[in-house]
């Protein structure tokens, strides 16, 4: 089997007027978090997948913890595109704890 890295993307704009939002929200995040997620800026998030049929199951997964309200998207980009990201203001995260260096597949 090849392995293809892949970078998903989650990009989200949550309602945060009620108090039920804000439980939402804070679960939605955690859910991110637990998968694997790192936080590029405050609603980005990324992580990195193996191939499209990894990340066709970590989607309905999303899908599957989604709130009722908002705004979800979710983009699949390829590693060599992820690298190459520009920063037009400020810099990325000095430390790189989410690089395919240490991942292992079982």
């Amino acid at each position: 089997m090849s392995y293809r890295f892949m970078r998903t993307l989650i990009l989200f704009d949550l309602p945060m007027e009620t108090l039920s939002d804000q439980r939402a929200y804070r679960k939605f995040r955690r859910f991110l978090i637990d998968e694997g997620f790192i936080m590029l800026q405050k609603s980005v998030y990324s992580k990195i997948v193996v191939n499209t049929p990894a990340s066709k199951l970590l989607r309905q997964r999303i899908y599957d913890q989604s709130p009722k309200n908002g705004l979800i998207q979710y983009m699949l980009i390829t590693e060599k595109q992820f690298a190459e990201m520009e920063y037009i203001i400020g810099n990325g995260q000095d430390e790189r704890i989410d690089s395919d260096d240490r991942l292992v597949i079982l």
